[in-house]
């Protein structure tokens, strides 16, 4: 079993892209930026309880790892990046840990590397555990008015938020609720530590105070996307292609 993806060709001996979307998204969700990287070849997959992969189920981090890994080995990528956004930059990050052959670094937007104690994890386990009732039993259209309500989309207007409702809609709500207990924020280790020394790159909205006081504690370059809030990719999509180029020429100038 594999993650289904869409894969797009680029020049010889570039690394591949491999993207990774947030929850409730899908391969689509960040083709737009792609579209501007096109010397590189780039994966776009589809995450467990998602988009192709909706009826693939699991039930930890190590399993989407492993998933990922049997993937990449499919399509033949043997060096690449992984940039992820949201619950995918927490995959990445969790997969960058395994010390993945092939991996030449990882790129994360708005990604949370881990809860630091046993009580906050208790607690975020518990809310993604009601949230994820709410998805198996309520209208998709009535869970996400809420979900778009959480003080980390507050820069959203009215307009984005109703555009959002509609698009993550056409979920499963199931599956989706399977994906958010497997990969609760509180069921994840605190990735901080093994990240050190790695090759990482971490980009939050401008108007992302959650994630941009996260970033601070990273040891990792960080970038602010202007004009952005949590889903930077999608609010300013020309800025984070840019700053993804730029990131891209920096680290792989000497090896092409």
């Amino acid at each position: 079993m594999i993650l289904a993806g869409v894969q797009q060709a680029g020049k010889p001996d570039y690394p591949w892209l491999v993207f990774l979307h947030g929850f409730s998204g899908d391969c689509r969700e960040w083709q737009t930026v792609g579209a501007s990287l096109s010397d590189y070849p780039r994966l776009y997959l589809d995450l467990p309880g998602h988009g192709a992969s909706a009826e693939i189920r699991v039930s930890e981090f190590q399993e989407v790892s492993d998933l990922l890994a049997r993937t990449l080995l499919s399509y033949n990528i043997l060096n690449y990046w992984l940039v992820g956004y949201s619950l995918g930059g927490r995959m990445a990050m969790f997969h960058a840990c395994q010390s993945p052959k092939g991996l030449c670094g990882i790129v994360v937007e708005g990604g949370h590397p881990g809860l630091l104690d046993d009580a906050s994890r208790q607690a975020r386990l518990a809310s993604d555990r009601r949230w994820a009732s709410r998805f198996r039993t309520e209208p998709l259209a009535d869970v996400f008015a809420d979900w778009y309500r959480q003080p980390v989309f507050a820069s959203l207007n009215e307009a984005q938020r109703r555009e959002l409702i509609a698009l993550r809609s056409v979920n499963s709500g199931a599956n989706l609720a399977d994906m958010l207990e497997a990969t609760s924020l509180g069921a994840q280790p605190d990735l901080r530590p093994a990240l050190r020394g790695r090759n990482f790159d971490y980009m939050y909205g401008e108007r992302d105070e959650k994630f941009a006081a996260i970033a601070a504690e990273l040891n990792a370059t960080r970038h602010v996307i202007p004009h952005a809030g949590h889903n930077a990719h999608r609010e300013n999509p020309d800025a984070v292609a840019s700053c993804l180029a730029q990131i891209l020429r920096l680290r792989i100038k000497d090896t092409l």
